[in-house]
């Protein structure tokens, strides 16, 4: 069996690059039965996520239960197939395109095409409902959540090892299973997803924590207020920040034709992903420029950034910059690149540029 290594970021700028994890998903050979349960033998032979973490990462402490995904993909769906463990099986909610994230829930976070736009969540609870929507661009560019587009063709599944609402036994945990159909990731002109598809993703679980009020789980809260204590978020991917709605601090899913429990492929980040660095870089450094002052920078210089960047593996980067009070454009290009890259004060990123 031939094994490569995925080599990850290195130093950005002077600092640690991020903490984005990477996961190869095979292909499946074998039709899957969507049932909750990850029995068949392309399961079996799918390896696991690392554990969750916290969402802002190392310096909170590690979550209280294990939760691991598996990753699988065959011409028409991404497969997910996730393991939480959980003492006290608990659920209220029954109806689609609720706000499914105020009971104890599975969360997942894809970007196909890692422009941080036009990205999809899908959300289901312990008793196997859904809520599924698109964001056109983040909450802090403006972006709004489509709650009336729907995942066409998706299969989910439960399976609960315990007893669901009831307190005063101890219970094992549940597993999720999806299959999300391609097509339902891909919008207009977009090619569609397949082998050697590097797509951004990240899975959340949100643990509520309960006590126990009539015989009833009752979620823990602010005895001055009365609102609910603050969620768990337990994550693949670390954020740094509570906020799921960062899509550049996603993982890395790579599809491979390469049948499951085959050879272990090779894979190495490119360029381009080193040099998005640097544009988000401007992008988060023009965020605060804005906030202390009224308007974005002009220049790089206002930053305390430059217009190159030598970076230690890939040559040299050159940044140039064009802005007005409210608006500015990025673009990054370099010798190592096969186009320019752009990014602009809503944060989206645009590959290509100046290529023929």
């Amino acid at each position: 069996m031939r094994i490569i290594l995925f080599i990850l970021l290195g130093l950005l700028l002077g600092r640690e690059a991020s903490a984005q994890r990477h996961y190869v998903c095979y292909y499946t050979p074998e039709p899957l039965k969507i049932d909750g349960v990850g029995s068949e033998a392309a399961w079996q032979k799918a390896a696991w996520t690392e554990d969750y973490t916290d969402i802002e990462g190392d310096i909170r402490p590690r979550p209280t239960y294990k939760t691991r995904t598996k990753l699988l993909w065959d011409k028409e769906n991404l497969y997910i197939y996730t393991e939480m463990e959980e003492p006290d099986l608990w659920g209220e909610l029954l109806k689609h395109d609720t706000i499914i994230f105020h009971d104890n829930d599975f969360e997942v976070f894809i970007d196909p095409d890692n422009d941080t736009h036009n990205y999809f969540e899908l959300e289901i609870n312990a008793l196997g409902t859904v809520m599924d929507l698109f964001l056109g661009k983040p909450y802090r560019n403006g972006g709004h959540a489509l709650l009336g587009w729907d995942t066409q063709g998706l299969r989910s599944a439960v399976h609960t090892v315990g007893t669901m609402n009831q307190p005063g036994d101890t219970d094992k945990g549940w597993s999720v299973e999806m299959a999300i159909p391609l097509t339902s990731l891909r919008l207009w002109s977009e090619r569609a997803l397949g082998d050697s598809s590097l797509v951004r993703i990240n899975f959340s679980r949100v643990e509520w924590d309960k006590d126990i009020v009539g015989g009833k789980y009752v979620v823990r809260s602010n005895p001055s207020t009365g609102r609910r204590l603050p969620e768990h978020n337990w994550v693949w991917t670390p954020q740094g920040i509570i906020n799921m709605h960062a899509p550049e601090k996603w993982g890395y899913l790579l599809l491979s034709a390469r049948p499951v429990g085959t050879d272990t492929i090779v894979f190495l980040l490119p360029a381009e992903e080193q040099a998005r660095q640097y544009l988000w870089e401007v992008y988060y450094r023009q965020r605060k420029y804005l906030a202390d002052h009224g308007g974005y920078a002009k220049d790089l210089e206002s930053l305390g950034l430059s217009s190159t960047v030598q970076d230690g593996k890939w040559g040299t980067f050159r940044l140039e910059m064009e802005a007005i009070t409210m608006q500015y454009t990025v673009v990054l290009k370099g010798d190592s690149l096969k186009g320019g890259l752009g990014i602009d004060q809503d944060g989206k990123v645009v590959s290509g540029i100046g290529k023929h």
